[in-house]
């Protein structure tokens, strides 16, 4: 998906498959930009800009990159575009639970605002005062959501253009090309996909209870496709050693197996499970939220056919 900035700006590129969920267009409005971070006593300090308002939400399904993975994709692309960055924070530093009731944000369920789990960037063009754009990224424990509001001139809105999907990340960042929210859409695509339903506890390696949407669909997925072969490959926090962690996320993973073999008769020669303990995160471990999102298993697909 594409997003054009402006009529003579580069535009913003989101992964082929992430999902615009609202768009709302104003010819002539106006946009109480944030340029600081709330203050007890001042509340947001905003920026006035007036112009064509472009507001829209994205969701990025399937993927288990951080808030901060997806802005950093993003920010890149609106600074090589030639905007300034006016003011960016994160949750806390932001201003928390009252920067995000004080300034604009498209409502749920749309846009998902994890209170403690959330970035915000605006910026201007340099020589072009009422040209900005502010983007608000956030997730919640399956999917990533982008808010972009677009200040420009009154213009009619600029097409946007369908790349062709690609399985290989954009040169310099972290985003996959192509998200989806269905599985085997991802496995074909990309070749792989985070099961972030699942639910384990620290030191645990047993599956929680629960019908995890994300096990039916992968099932759905290896009984349609019998040719197919997927390797789950479970992952930890930082909490522990190294060898221990490698054994913990292997008994995930094959806790995973089990379940999907025994609940919902998956042929057993389709799956394989393997672990690699806290070598690839997805998240910071100095948080509690990072760590959870860190516990995961991921489905690889290893067939080559």
């Amino acid at each position: 998906m594409t997003l054009p900035l402006s009529a003579q700006a580069a535009e913003v590129r989101l992964p082929d498959g992430a999902t615009l969920t609202k768009e709302k267009l104003e010819l002539e409005g106006s946009y109480e930009m944030p340029i600081g971070p709330w203050h007890e006593e001042s509340a947001v300090p905003t920026e006035a800009i007036a112009g064509r308002v472009i507001r829209q939400a994205w969701r990025l399904g399937g993927t288990g990159m951080s808030s901060y993975q997806i802005l950093l994709n993003l920010r890149q692309q609106i600074v090589d575009a030639g905007y300034e960055i006016v003011f960016e924070c994160e949750d806390i530093a932001c201003g928390g639970f009252d920067f995000r009731f004080g300034t604009e944000v498209i409502g749920e369920p749309h846009m998902h605002v994890d209170l403690g789990d959330f970035r915000f960037l605006s910026a201007t063009m340099p020589d072009a005062p009422n040209e900005a754009v502010s983007l608000l990224v956030s997730r919640s424990t399956s999917a990533g959501f982008v808010q972009v509001i677009q200040v420009g001139k009154a213009q009619a809105p600029t097409a946007t253009v369908e790349p062709k999907a690609s399985t290989k990340a954009e040169p310099g960042t972290a985003l996959p090309a192509t998200l989806s929210d269905d599985i085997g859409t991802a496995m074909e695509s990309v070749g792989r996909f985070i099961l972030a339903d699942l639910v384990f506890a620290t030191g645990s390696s047993d599956l929680g209870p629960g019908d995890f949407t994300s096990l039916t669909e992968l099932a759905d997925y290896l009984k349609a496709n019998p040719a197919k072969r997927v390797a789950l490959v479970g992952h930890t926090d930082a909490e522990g050693s190294l060898g221990g962690n490698i054994s913990l996320s292997k008994r995930r993973a094959a806790s995973v197996m089990d379940r999907l073999v025994n609940d919902f008769g998956v042929n057993p020669g389709q799956l394989e499970a393997e672990g690699i303990g806290y070598l690839a995160p997805i998240a910071s471990n100095q948080s509690d939220d990072g760590r959870t999102r860190n516990r995961r298993v991921e489905a690889i697909l290893v067939s080559t056919e």
